[in-house]
C-alpha cells in the first residue's frame, strides 16, 4: 500500500511576480525614499491583502528561532523581498537595518517595540505597536531604524513580508543591548532555494 503524502495547496506565484515587477518599476522612476516608502506601502498592502501566493516552504517556523526566507532579490540588489516567520513566543533581538524597509503582516500579529539612541549612546523606548494582518510598517535610518519584533500570538506562528532597499541578508547590521552596546551581524537567509516566479508556461 502506498503511503499517502501531503499535497501542498496551489499557490498563485503570479501575484508575487507582479509585485516584484511593480517594485522594480517603482525604483526605476525614483530614488527618493519618501516616494519609495509611500508607493511601496500601497504595493505591499495589495500583495498581503490576499493570502494565496506564499509557498508553504517559505512559511515554516522553526522551534529554535525565527526564520528569514529570501523570496526575491533584484539582480542589481536594489531591493529584496523576504518572509519572516515567528513561532509562538519568538522574538528578534533589538536590531537595526541601515536601509529603508517595509513590513507587511500576512498572517497573525506582530508586536513592534521601537527604540532611539540618546546622545550618550543608550537606547530608550520610542513607542510600540501591535500590527495585525494587513498592516504595513516602515523603517529607515531617516524615520527610525531600531526595533525589536515579537510574535503577537502565543500559540501560533505569525508571518510577515518585508521589502528592503538592499540584499538584506548580505548587509552588515547591528544588534543592541539596552545600554546601546552594539554587535555586528550579517543575517543571511534560512533557505538555499527561492520560489520559481518565472515559469509562465502553466
Amino acid at each position: 500500500m502506498n503511503a499517502v503524502t501531503a499535497i501542498e495547496r496551489p499557490v498563485n506565484t503570479a501575484r508575487l511576480r507582479g509585485f516584484v515587477t511593480a517594485f522594480a518599476d517603482l525604483l526605476a522612476t525614483t530614488r527618493d525614499e519618501r516616494a519609495i516608502l509611500e508607493s511601496g506601502r500601497s504595493l505591499l498592502a495589495r500583495l498581503i491583502a490576499t493570502d494565496d501566493w506564499l509557498p508553504e516552504a517559505f512559511a515554516k517556523p522553526s522551534p529554535e528561532r525565527y526564520q528569514q526566507y529570501l523570496l526575491h532579490c533584484d539582480s542589481r540588489e536594489r531591493f529584496s523581498v523576504v518572509s519572516f516567520v515567528w513561532g509562538p513566543g519568538q522574538s528578534t533581538p533589538i536590531h537595526d537595518h541601515t536601509v529603508w524597509g517595509l513590513v507587511g503582516v500576512l498572517r497573525g500579529t506582530e508586536r513592534v517595540e521601537r527604540f532611539r539612541r540618546e546622545p550618550t549612546g543608550a537606547l530608550v523606548p520610542d513607542g510600540e505597536d501591535l500590527l495585525h494582518e494587513g498592516a504595513v510598517d516602515a523603517v529607515s535610518p531617516r524615520i527610525g531604524d531600531i526595533h525589536r519584533v515579537t510574535n503577537g500570538r502565543a500559540e501560533a506562528p505569525s508571518v510577515s513580508i518585508h521589502v528592503y532597499g538592499a540584499n538584506i541578508g548580505a548587509v552588515e547590521r547591528a544588534t543592541y543591548a539596552p545600554d546601546g552596546t552594539s554587535k555586528s551581524f550579517i543575517s543571511g537567509y534560512a533557505n538555499s532555494v527561492v520560489p520559481n516566479l518565472w515559469d509562465r508556461s502553466k
